[in-house]
């Protein structure tokens, strides 16, 4: 069965009458301590909302408390890259959790867009997308499962 892309966006429309936040996109970037979707934690999520190519509201940008093991357990790229950045010292100085992380996230979130209406949006996205639906449930529901990953654009683009 072939579904018309007018379909769709007569349905994202017809709900942008009622909810004019349903048409953004939410622009979420994360760091991890690898890429081991079982062994591998969330280090920073950052989020921000645009909305057309006019508004653009930025977000949170939390770095979540890990513990020691883990990010001993870091593969050499993470360690090298994360080291440099400071962002592994500033992981183990934070105090933030991923639920509190999650639940800002959801805060600001809730205040910007519709729940399940706006698609997630970013840079190699997929990964990211399944780290936040392990580790984040409450906040991968807020997300359309749609995705816009600027990388596709990048690549078409060669």
């Amino acid at each position: 069965m072939i579904f018309q892309n007018s379909d769709v966006r007569e349905h994202r429309n017809s709900t942008a009458t009622t909810d004019p936040k349903s048409l953004r996109l939410i622009w979420i970037d994360c760091e991890m301590t690898g890429l081991d979707i079982d062994n591998d934690r969330l280090m920073e999520i950052a989020c921000m909302v645009t909305e057309g190519d006019e508004n653009l509201t930025i977000g949170p940008n939390i770095i979540i408390h890990q513990d020691d093991a883990l990010l001993a357990n870091m593969n050499e790229w993470c360690k090298t890259q994360h080291g440099k950045t400071g962002l592994t010292e500033a992981v183990q100085q934070s105090t933030v959790t991923e639920k509190v992380a999650e639940k800002q996230m959801l805060e600001f979130l809730s205040l910007h867009t519709s729940p399940g209406l706006c698609p997630l949006a970013g840079n190699s996205i997929g990964r990211d997308r399944q780290f936040i639906e392990k580790y984040m449930p409450d906040l991968a529901k807020h997300i359309h499962y749609r995705n816009v990953d600027v990388t596709t654009i990048a690549e078409l683009c060669k």
